[in-house]
């Protein structure tokens, strides 16, 4: 092979490995990174805020490889040389920028976390429904504010319904030991603590069925403490509330 051919592969090589970064970041900017999208908005808050930290992660990580990787190839000791390369005792500019660079990443993920735990954990004062949740040993119980309730009877699970596009804010209680109360696709888990009443809302954004358990081990039946959560349209929500009072 000759010199040009050789280092003609060397540019084709490399900007295929740039290629392939660029497209690896540009496809993680769709990607929850394994986590899910979240079904509410306040699970997508969350997610879009998981989605950043690890986009973050990803730039920091390849500039401090890249440069590592720089450092060994540019300063290697070389065949039939012993040179040892100049040696510098300080470089302010560079010591100014890998300071403040990290320092101003920190704060805007701060800044950013904060923002969005606001979002999350904001409750509203004027709900279109109000949910009471009771877990205890080892079922759940959901209340609503005309009086419906739904409650855990052996292997029967019981479903929490919500209508999508609206807030329904919870109250979330412990009859007995501490348990978890916890829904995956909706980014969200919360402890039911004995003596602690939690307040949160969820605005669903995506009507469908939804899987939920408690994610705190509270005894010998912590297994069955299953439920399903099924995001409905307004209109569907009314009709099947409407049903269950009749029931």
């Amino acid at each position: 092979m000759s010199i040009f051919n050789f280092v003609k592969e060397r540019h084709r090589g490399r900007k295929g490995l740039a290629l392939a970064a660029l497209a690896i970041v540009l496809s993680s900017c769709s990607s929850t990174f394994g986590g899910y999208k979240g079904a509410t908005t306040q699970g997508q808050s969350e997610a879009s805020l998981y989605q950043g930290f690890m986009i973050t992660g990803i730039v920091v990580a390849g500039i401090t490889f890249l440069g590592l990787f720089y450092v060994l190839v540019r300063f290697r000791r070389r065949k039939g040389t012993n040179r040892i390369p100049a040696q510098r005792h300080s470089n302010l500019p560079v010591e100014v920028i890998y300071t403040v660079i990290p320092v101003l990443i920190v704060i805007g993920l701060f800044v950013f976390t904060v923002r969005s735990e606001n979002k999350i954990t904001q409750v509203s004062s004027n709900p279109n429904v109000s949910v009471d949740i009771t877990a205890f040993q080892w079922g759940w119980r959901f209340t609503y504010s005309n009086g419906v309730s739904i409650v855990s009877q052996g292997a029967n699970y019981p479903q929490l319904v919500l209508p999508a596009n609206e807030t329904t804010k919870v109250t979330l209680v412990s009859q007995d030991v501490v348990h978890g109360f916890y829904i995956p696709a909706f980014n969200f888990s919360r402890y039911a603590l004995p003596g602690v009443t939690n307040y949160f809302d969820f605005t669903p954004t995506n009507t469908g069925t939804y899987v939920g358990r408690c994610s705190a081990l509270c005894g010998l039946y912590h297994g069955e403490m299953l439920f399903s959560v099924r995001v409905v349209t307004p209109t569907q929500f009314q009709s099947w509330l409407t049903q269950q009072k009749a029931a």
